[in-house]
């Protein structure tokens, strides 16, 4: 049987975290914690550090507007709401990147899984996806709604796309949802409190991304805005977290887009 989260435990491990995370609430559920962080920006409401979980999320958000759901508890689905103020906005692209090695950090903590990072948004463990993760600016305000989808107990049987996979599908005997999301929130806290005091990626975040990524080294194809498409090799993030692609005759650099990773030639 599938646990709740513990709302108590949760929010004594925030103790320690206070200078990042301030509030934190668990929902029954919502369409998307995304959204209705967003929601409470547009409304007035002060989101830097509150942390939103739900123990089903009907209509989560990824990238482009794409939705994706999955069976109640099966998930950590949470989304965290990060003052930007006094980092430049071109480094603002770092947080979703930053969040990725946070999960991966939590996920090798707590059980054991190595996994890697495809740019910009996605954990993987293989070629399967284990964990998803959205930005998105409450403007006017500079505070940017960072959400992830963290597949916990799912089933192959019940994942919503054939490419995603879990901690339970990994071998992962009973996942604990509550200490997971503990560890998350925690490596997240640290890395955004040296984000911001760095105003910026820090040396160490930028050679930590390099070495979990999985995607530097690959031949890829990136999928650009206007039906356009480069294709190469990654060779590196930059110092604002883009993509920079070794096509044979040029370093291109992308900022947004969707990468697909190519069999070697």
């Amino acid at each position: 049987m599938r646990q709740n989260l513990r709302i108590t435990d949760l929010q004594r491990s925030l103790v320690d975290q206070q200078k990042v995370w301030r509030h934190i609430y668990v929902v029954e559920e919502t369409g998307s914690t995304n959204a209705d962080l967003l929601a409470r920006a547009a409304n007035g409401k002060d989101i830097d550090g509150v942390v939103l979980l739900a123990e089903y999320q009907r209509a989560g958000r990824g990238r482009h507007g794409r939705s994706w759901s999955a069976p109640p508890r099966s998930q950590i689905a949470m989304s965290v709401g990060i003052n930007t103020s006094g980092v430049p906005s071109a480094a603002w692209g770092w947080l979703p990147l930053l969040t990725g090695v946070a999960v991966v950090d939590a996920v090798l903590e707590v059980c054991g899984i190595t996994a890697g990072l495809k740019w910009p948004n996605d954990v993987l463990v293989g070629t399967g996806k284990l964990a998803g993760i959205l930005a998105e600016v409450a403007a006017p305000e500079p505070v940017v709604v960072v959400g992830l989808g963290l597949n916990v107990t799912m089933t192959a049987e019940e994942a919503p796309d054939p490419v995603a996979t879990s901690l339970a599908m990994l071998g992962v005997d009973a996942p604990d949802r509550t200490i997971l999301a503990q560890a998350v929130l925690e490596h997240l806290a640290t890395r955004v409190a040296a984000w911001r005091s760095a105003g910026g990626a820090d040396a160490a975040l930028k050679a930590d991304y390099r070495s979990r990524s999985v995607t530097i080294g690959r031949r890829v194809r990136a999928s650009l805005p206007g039906d356009r498409a480069v294709e190469g090799t990654a060779v590196d993030i930059d110092d604002l977290g883009r993509l920079q692609i070794d096509t044979g005759t040029e370093i291109f650099t992308v900022s947004a887009g969707d990468i697909t990773h190519l069999r070697p030639v």
